[in-house]
C-alpha cells in the first residue's frame, strides 16, 4: 500500500513531531509511504474567509501534487475535512476533486477503517489521556470513536472530560476575528479538564490554542499530537 503524507500548514511549523511520528508509525505497518515536497496549504483559511477563487487555486495545487498517491493520510483533522468535504464543493465539475476526497483520511480513521489496525502496543499502559474532540474531525468526518479505540487498546486510561466533545474556540480565523469570545471558550474548556498527564487531540490548531491557555495560567500539562502518542504506543515509549 502506497500512502503519500500531508503534513499540514500548523503540523509542519508547530507540531513537526506528529509528522514524523506518523511516518514512523505508518512505516512500522508495512505502509510504504511518501512525502510529496510541492506541498503547501489546503485552502481552508481562504475558504473559511469566503476568498474561495483562492481557495481554488491551492485545491487545484494540492491535487496535483498527490494525484499519484493511493491513498493521502493527514496527521489532522480539520485539513482532511477541508479536502473530503469541500474540494468537492470548491471544484464540482473537477472528478479529482471528488477522486482525492475519497481517498484522503485523517491518521486514526486509517489505522482502523482502512488498514484495520485497532491495536498497536502497550506504550501508553497507565498513562492518564484526556482527549479533546477536534470539531472538524468530530462533526464534519464522524472521528470520535477510532481514536478512543487505539488509546484504550495500547493500555492508556481515558479520562472522563465533561467538555471533551465541546469546541476549544480556535476556529482558525475565527480567534482571530473574536479573540475574547475565542479565550473565554477555551478557558470553559480547560477549567473542567481532568488531572491529566497528557492532552491530546487530531488538531494541531486546538493543541497550540489550549497548549497556549494552558501556559498564560501557569501549568505545565504536556500536550501532544494524536500521531506522538500512537506511535509512543508502537514503540513503548514513556
Amino acid at each position: 500500500m502506497r500512502v503519500a503524507l500531508f503534513i499540514t500548514c500548523l503540523a509542519d511549523q508547530f507540531y513537526a513531531e506528529a509528522g514524523v511520528a506518523a511516518v514512523r508509525l505508518l512505516r512500522a505497518l508495512g505502509v510504504e509511504v511518501d512525502f510529496p515536497e510541492g506541498q503547501t496549504c489546503c485552502g481552508q483559511p481562504a475558504f473559511n474567509a469566503g476568498y474561495w477563487q483562492e481557495a481554488r487555486l491551492l485545491a487545484k495545487r494540492t491535487l496535483e501534487v498527490f494525484q499519484e498517491a493511493e491513498y493521502v493520510v493527514l496527521p489532522s483533522g480539520s485539513c482532511a475535512s477541508m479536502v473530503r468535504n469541500h474540494y468537492p464543493e470548491l471544484l464540482p465539475a473537477n472528478g479529482e476533486a471528488l477522486g482525492m476526497a475519497e481517498k484522503t483520511y485523517e491518521l486514526s480513521a486509517f489505522l482502523v477503517r482502512v488498514l484495520g489496525v485497532e491495536r498497536l502496543g502497550e506504550g501508553l499502559r497507565g498513562r492518564r489521556v484526556a482527549y479533546h474532540h477536534g470539531c472538524h474531525a468530530l462533526r464534519e468526518l464522524g472521528v470520535k470513536e477510532e481514536p478512543l479505540l487505539l488509546l484504550k487498546n495500547a493500555g492508556a486510561e481515558l479520562l472522563p472530560w465533561e467538555a471533551a466533545e465541546e469546541c476549544c474556540g480556535f476556529g482558525g480565523l475565527f480567534s482571530v476575528k473574536l479573540p475574547e469570545v475565542s479565550l473565554g471558550m477555551a478557558d470553559r474548556k480547560l477549567a473542567t479538564l481532568p488531572q491529566a498527564e497528557v492532552l491530546t487531540s487530531t488538531d494541531a490548531g486546538c493543541l497550540l490554542h489550549l497548549s497556549g491557555r494552558l501556559r498564560k495560567q501557569g501549568k505545565t500539562l504536556r500536550v501532544a499530537p494524536l500521531a506522538t502518542l500512537l506511535w509512543e504506543a508502537y514503540a513503548g515509549q514513556g
